[in-house]
């Protein structure tokens, strides 16, 4: 009987060692209603980490539109400890923390391969300044895609916003758009779609294929395919929880998101090349959904204006907030991505 009770004391203690190692992640992802990225990619990978780490993880995955938490408070709920991993909206969540606005100002970032060279160059800078201040690590970066401009009355150029109440995310798209005399309107994406409609806002900034999943072009008409921003968002992990893993533990973690990250920037591209073509009704439309909106041409008048925006515009307010909370920002910035555009 000894043997018996001690051999059982002996399981139970087992099954609470084993028990007690299980890891949970509770982990805050995009909003459903963002699209097929969100979808596709980022819920299938939460939903199978431990498969693909091989840790005794207990993932407890939700989106941010089913919490009641808003987008610009992830970085206070991560730092907290309400959740150990969050999919951080960064356009968003830079009121918090400026320096974010660095990895994609307007017009630094006119196509995929530049949106790469910027985050590459700025990443750590950012990651340093998380660290230090919101006890998170950056686990990676990647895009929406780029951003452009969905109006419901015709439009021909971005001189045509005068008056216009424009939707925009993030306060360097804000000054850009009231550089051009539209009157910017912050508004989280989830509203967006109802406010077109209801005329509290004419116009509005997102990307094509999350514009076609909302439903943008069935209370619009007109779409400048004209690239602001490529949306940035990345994937941020609470301190605290990171370094309960080992180092080969999180190796494999950062291996994971790696890999999820770089899936995301091919799969980013197909949406953003299909979503365009469905949302003018053209062909081939395999991923999103078609509509018949009014393409408008680019002229060469908006191109300049974006693409001179870096240096005019949206580096010289976005350094002068930046260095007021981190008075390093618009140093590191220059040493790194103005570097490479000989700013």
């Amino acid at each position: 009987m000894r043997t018996s009770l001690a051999a059982i004391t002996l399981a139970a203690l087992l099954a609470g060692t084993a028990q007690a190692e299980t890891i949970e992640f509770n982990v805050l992802g995009q909003p459903g209603s963002t699209g097929l990225i969100q979808k596709n990619k980022e819920q299938p990978f939460f939903e199978t980490f431990a498969e693909k780490t091989g840790l005794d993880v207990k993932v407890n995955f939700q989106p941010l539109d089913v919490t009641g938490i808003k987008g610009e408070e992830e970085l206070r709920v991560i730092k907290g400890g309400l959740f150990n991993v969050v999919s951080l909206r960064l356009s968003q969540i830079s009121r918090d923390e400026p320096t974010i606005l660095g990895l994609d100002l307007v017009g630094l970032n006119p196509t995929y391969a530049d949106a790469k060279k910027s985050i590459s160059a700025f990443e750590p800078i950012v990651d340093k300044r998380l660290q230090e201040k919101f006890n998170t690590k950056l686990l990676g970066v990647w895009p929406f895609g780029p951003q452009v401009l969905f109006c419901k009355p015709e439009i021909k150029t971005l001189t045509d916003l005068k008056g216009y109440k424009v939707r925009v995310y993030d306060q360097n798209l804000a000054n850009f758009i009231a550089s051009v005399g539209g009157i910017p309107v912050p508004l989280g994406f989830s509203e967006v779609q109802q406010s077109l409609a209801r005329g509290v806002v004419d116009c509005a900034v997102t990307g094509p294929s999350s514009a076609n999943s909302a439903a943008w072009p069935e209370v619009t008409t007109h779409v400048l395919p004209l690239a602001f921003q490529v949306a940035v968002n990345g994937y941020g992990i609470n301190l605290d929880t990171w370094n309960k893993f080992s180092a080969e533990d999180q190796a494999k973690i950062q291996a994971a998101f790696d890999g999820l990250i770089d899936e995301i920037w091919t799969y980013s591209e197909e949406l953003f090349d299909d979503a365009m073509r469905c949302n003018v009704g053209k062909t081939p439309c395999e991923l999103n959904k078609p509509y018949e909106l009014v393409e408008v041409p680019i002229s060469e008048g908006d191109l300049a204006l974006v693409q001179n925006a870096v240096k005019e515009l949206s580096y010289p307010s976005w350094a002068e907030t930046c260095d007021k909370t981190n008075p390093s920002c618009s140093a590191d910035w220059k040493a790194t991505v103005g570097k490479r555009l000989g700013m």
